[in-house]
């Protein structure tokens, strides 16, 4: 990946770069490189081959700037099947947002069917030709193949969303890494409508029952709701090979700053 990372690495503490603005002030993080970056804190130093981080919970309070980052982490649980982690975002030595991962003992399915959602039946990304520049969301933060539903519309969503640079400067993005860091589009893909995207998530949740195969995450839109000015978004989410889980997130509605 030749762009720019999200962050570089200054001793103990994680730099953003120019890459990691989010849409809402022009001098603070988008949500997705949090979330990205307290997933990836947490599946380097507690991660194990023989569990799944089945669910990874992310509380966003307060808007980050660009300051130097810190993560830290602590063991809740450190139990043979079930195994519970803590981390915090500090930014600029201020806690901007904590995260919560369970982790689960891989093991066999037990016999039986049980009712699932049909196959999700949608063209790969290769057989997608790529947006207009013009329209590109954030930038280019993502890549992105748009399967079904325009953004600027109050339609439901389906879209591939593909991570074209690292999270942090020198280390590969592992598939855990690649849905958490893009689990925040559950937010602009659920709460965005015909007059624009006016929430902002405070949270988002991912629940997987594998981990992705491949640099594609599909999104589906499958609920959305709001009032009083709170709303909640959900997607399932999938990767070339079919289902691996489900994204939700809480906004509150907002306002963008304008950009200098």
């Amino acid at each position: 990946m030749a762009n720019e990372p999200f962050f570089t690495i200054e001793g103990t503490h994680y730099v953003p770069t120019p890459a990691a603005r989010g849409p809402w002030n022009p001098n603070s993080l988008h949500g997705r490189v949090i979330a990205g970056l307290l997933g990836a804190e947490i599946e380097r130093l507690h991660g194990d081959p023989e569990f799944i981080p089945a669910r990874l919970t992310v509380d966003m309070y307060r808007l980050p700037d660009l300051s130097p980052v810190e993560v830290t982490t602590t063991v809740v649980r450190a139990g043979n099947r079930i195994r519970v982690i803590d981390a915090e975002f500090i930014s600029g030595g201020v806690s901007a947002g904590r995260a919560t991962c369970q982790l689960l003992k891989r093991t066999e399915n037990p016999s039986g069917n049980v009712w699932k959602p049909p196959v999700w039946d949608v063209p790969k990304p290769a057989d997608l030709p790529p947006p207009d520049p013009a329209r590109t969301p954030m930038g280019g933060m993502w890549e992105t193949r748009r399967i079904t539903g325009d953004f600027a519309q109050a339609v439901q969503k389906r879209v591939w969303v593909r991570e074209i640079r690292e999270l942090v400067e020198g280390r590969p993005l592992t598939p855990f890494v690649r849905v958490t860091g893009s689990a925040d589009f559950v937010s602009p893909a659920a709460n965005i409508g015909d007059a624009g995207l006016q929430f902002i998530n405070s949270d988002v949740t991912v629940y997987l029952h594998r981990e992705p195969v491949g640099d594609w995450i599909g999104y589906e839109v499958i609920n959305h709701g709001a009032t009083d000015g709170v709303a909640i978004g959900e997607c399932f989410i999938y990767d070339e090979q079919g289902p691996i889980g489900s994204a939700a997130c809480a906004a509150l509605a907002q306002r963008r700053m304008p950009r200098s």
